[in-house]
C-alpha cells in the first residue's frame, strides 16, 4: 500500500513542482523582456501629460488605462519596474558581496573577531530596516543611488549569518583539515575551499533578496522619501494612485501593485526551485 502510494504521488508532485517552476519562469523572463525591450521600442514618452485622456479605464488603447494626468499607465507601470528591478538587483548585489565578506570573515577567523562582527549584526538587526533605511536616504537628496545605499545597507545582514553557519559547517569537513595539515594559510583556505563553498547560498540569498529590495523601495518611495514624485517606479506609481482609488478609479493603484507582487511570486517559485537542488534531502521529502 505504502509502495503503491509512493509511485503514485510521487511524479504526480514532481511534475507539479516542475510546472511550478516552467511557469516561473516563463513570468520572470517575460518581465525582463519587458522591460529590457518596451522602453526602446515604445516611440511615447512615459511623461507626456494629456488632460482631456485622464482617468480613462483599461481599454484595447490603454490596457492598464491612465493616470490623473492622462499619462499611459502600462508604460508607466513598464518604466517603473525597470527602476524597481535596478534597484533590487544593484542593492542585492551589494549587500550579497558585504554579507559574504562579513560572514565569512566572522567564521574563518573565529574568537573575537566573530564575536565582534556577530555583536555588531545582532544590534543593527534589532533596528528596524525601514526605520534605518528612512535615516540613511536622509542624508541623501531623492534618487535612485541613495536608495539603493539605504536598502543595500540594510539587508546584508541575513546573509552574513548564513555565510557564516555555512562557514562553520565547512570548516569540519576533511578537505578543509587536509588543507590545514599541509601547511595551507588561513588566507589561502578561506579562499580556496570555504569562500567558494558558500557561493551557493550566498547566492540564493541575493536572488530572494531581489523582491525584498523592490518592496523596500517601494515603501520609502510610498512615504515620499524615495525617488523624487516625477520618476516613475511602482512605489511612486501607488503612492501617486491612492487619490484616485479615494474616487473609485482602481486602476492606477491596482496595476503597479500587481507588478509588486507577480516579480516577487516568480522569483519565489526560481529560488525555491534553487533551494531545493541546494539540499537533497529536503528534495527527494518534497517529492515523495
Amino acid at each position: 500500500m505504502a509502495d503503491t502510494a509512493w509511485r503514485r504521488h510521487g511524479p504526480d508532485r514532481r511534475s507539479t513542482r516542475a510546472l511550478r517552476v516552467r511557469t516561473a519562469a516563463a513570468v520572470a523572463a517575460l518581465l525582463v523582456l519587458a522591460v529590457l525591450l518596451v522602453p526602446p521600442l515604445v516611440p511615447f514618452d512615459p511623461q507626456a501629460v494629456d488632460l482631456p485622456a485622464k482617468l480613462l479605464p483599461p481599454s484595447w488603447r490603454h490596457p492598464f488605462g491612465t493616470d490623473d494626468l492622462g499619462r499611459d499607465l502600462l508604460l508607466r507601470c513598464v518604466h517603473g519596474l525597470r527602476v524597481s528591478l535596478l534597484v533590487g538587483l544593484v542593492a542585492a548585489l551589494v549587500a550579497t558581496v558585504l554579507g559574504t565578506a562579513v560572514g565569512a570573515a566572522a567564521g574563518a577567523l573565529g574568537g573575537r573577531t566573530d564575536r565582534l562582527l556577530m555583536r555588531a549584526v545582532d544590534a543593527l538587526s534589532a533596528i528596524p530596516h525601514l526605520l534605518l533605511g528612512i535615516f540613511v536616504v536622509a542624508l541623501f537628496r531623492p534618487g535612485v543611488w541613495p536608495v539603493v545605499v539605504s536598502v543595500a545597507l540594510t539587508h546584508w545582514l541575513s546573509t552574513a549569518r548564513i555565510v557564516r553557519a555555512e562557514v562553520l559547517s565547512l570548516r569540519g569537513r576533511p578537505y578543509v583539515d587536509a588543507a590545514v595539515s599541509g601547511g595551507a594559510s588561513r588566507w589561502r583556505v578561506t579562499v580556496r575551499h570555504l569562500v567558494p563553498g558558500v557561493l551557493p547560498q550566498a547566492g540564493l540569498a541575493a536572488v530572494l533578496m531581489i523582491p525584498h529590495a523592490m518592496w523596500h523601495e517601494s515603501a520609502l518611495s510610498f512615504l515620499g522619501l524615495g525617488l523624487p514624485a516625477h520618476q516613475a517606479s511602482l512605489g511612486t506609481l501607488v503612492q501617486a494612485g491612492r487619490g484616485s482609488l479615494l474616487a473609485g478609479d482602481w486602476w492606477p493603484t491596482l496595476f503597479p501593485g500587481l507588478l509588486l507582487i507577480v516579480p516577487t511570486l516568480a522569483i519565489a517559485g526560481l529560488a525555491g526551485a534553487w533551494r531545493d537542488r541546494l539540499s537533497p534531502r529536503r528534495r527527494s521529502e518534497l517529492t515523495l
